[in-house]
């Protein structure tokens, strides 16, 4: 048994690892040719702080590069150039701020740096094309001979058929009954037999991986029909049945040489790296955000003291990671008031000053959160942080309503791009923008992070804000 699982490990890096370091690898040496030849095309030599920084771009790539999947074979040519300019320039974006923050920026020539950050993504490009081609017909090779059958014809099963056809391309010859399981009326996927005609479905077709989707009050066949192929020459993979439960950042992983399902997992614990970068990427944005705007800040830090007796920013305690308490920075945009229970602002609502109102309509009046980005309370994306009443509120009404503090809140996030932002008045838009948060936190990747900024600005100006 550890041996097999051995094998799959190895059968995965030959297969996925094995081609993201051809591709890396092939790139790294034109990016590293093309910045030796321009540094010395412009200085006759190559400096130091030039080798530094191939090497800082050799190290910075493979994570970046990984996490955004930009050679992951499924994706077409498009998406997978989108996603290599994605990594490019966050990549550059990192080293930028390395520089910034190391004060050695003005060691290097702007000319060489900006014919490298252009060039450099063509070269990339013009390396990708070819290579993703080729690994794609291997991979389609692969799978083209990977013939399968599902034990099974509920939701699950009619569901795993679909992927299996449509993003893996496997050859699906259909599904196989059991005599517990009702037959579904109108399945996408035939069933051509029951588990009588099992072995002779398996010879008929030569299959070569056999699939078990059973819902869990059948769980207990999965055993026997186990043992009983153990003969068969084929590859059998457990599908279990959990779509009647609520999950959150699901995985599968192995733990001492047991097999362990994760239901419920934050992904700034389940994947460590990816959430180091995540933060990486925040904070240097935060703060090229917080010396960008700088004049703006200024500016209206002065309109709003000039506008209404009291401080310039509103501190309010709310949820973050793990339901820990931070305080969340914002410009003040309403009058001083002694309500004693927190309402969320209406339209028209006259506790907000003329200026206020201006900077809520334009979202100005979150820019003080980049401060909670850099002291490493918020993110850029996630789940928009709501007033603690709020939560006490809707804890209990809402199903796995708190789950959205599995993330450190952002100061955009996936519902607010969806149109999901501004006054929750009924329990339904509230619901709706908790399936967003949780629908986030579930397919969370830093590529859907750049997504969510990219959109962003386009959204400021909905007609929900107030």
């Amino acid at each position: 048994m550890h041996r097999s699982a051995g094998v799959r490990r190895a059968q995965a890096f030959s297969g996925r690892g094995l081609i993201f370091w051809l591709q890396w690898l092939t790139a790294n040496v034109a990016l590293t040719l093309l910045l030796v030849t321009l540094a010395n095309i412009k200085t006759g030599s190559l400096d130091s702080h030039y080798r530094i920084l191939v090497i800082v771009t050799l190290f910075g790539s493979v994570p970046i590069y990984s996490l955004l999947q930009v050679y992951y074979k499924q994706h077409g040519y498009l998406i997978g150039l989108a996603r290599l300019l994605g990594a490019w320039l966050v990549l550059l974006a990192g080293l930028t701020a390395l520089a910034f923050v190391t004060k050695t920026s003005e060691l290097y020539s702007r000319e060489v740096i900006l014919l490298w950050a252009v060039l450099g993504f063509a070269v990339q490009a013009a390396i990708y094309l070819p290579l993703h081609k080729l690994a794609r017909r291997y991979w389609q090779e692969q799978q083209a001979e990977r013939t399968s059958l599902i034990i099974g014809t509920g939701q699950l099963a009619q569901e795993l058929a679909d992927r299996l056809v449509r993003e893996r391309n496997e050859p699906m010859i259909g599904l196989v009954s059991t005599d517990d399981e009702p037959q579904p009326d109108d399945g996408l996927y035939p069933v051509i037999g029951n588990l009588a005609h099992l072995r002779d479905l398996i010879a008929t077709h030569r299959i070569r991986c056999l699939y078990l989707a059973l819902p869990l009050d059948l769980a207990e066949q999965i055993e026997s029909l186990y043992i009983d192929l153990l003969d068969a020459n084929v590859d059998v993979v457990w599908m279990p049945d959990l779509n009647s439960m609520m999950l959150l950042n699901h995985s599968v992983s192995e733990i001492g040489g047991l097999p362990a399902i994760h239901l419920n997992e934050s992904p700034l614990t389940a994947y460590p790296t990816a959430a180091m970068t995540k933060a990486a990427m925040d904070r240097s944005l935060a703060l090229l955000g917080i010396l960008l705007l700088s004049p703006l800040l200024v500016a209206v830090a002065v309109a709003v003291k000039a506008s209404s007796p009291g401080p310039v920013l509103f501190k309010q305690k709310r949820h973050g990671w793990n339901g820990q308490l931070i305080k969340v920075w914002k410009f003040r945009s309403m009058r001083l008031h002694d309500d004693k229970q927190v309402k969320q602002a209406t339209r028209n609502d006259d506790r907000i000053t003329p200026v206020g109102r201006f900077i809520r309509r334009t979202s100005i009046d979150e820019l003080p959160q980049l401060f909670n980005v850099l002291q490493g309370r918020m993110s850029l994306v996630g789940p928009r942080p709501h007033a603690v009443a709020h939560n006490d509120y809707y804890t209990g009404k809402i199903a796995a309503y708190m789950a959205r503090h599995r993330i450190k809140p952002g100061i955009t996030g996936l519902a607010q791009i969806s149109g999901y932002r501004g006054e929750t008045e009924t329990l339904d838009k509230m619901e709706k923008r908790v399936e967003y948060d949780i629908a986030y936190i579930n397919n969370w990747s830093l590529w859907l992070d750049i997504k969510i900024l990219v959109k962003t600005p386009f959204t400021l100006l909905g007609k929900d804000i107030y």
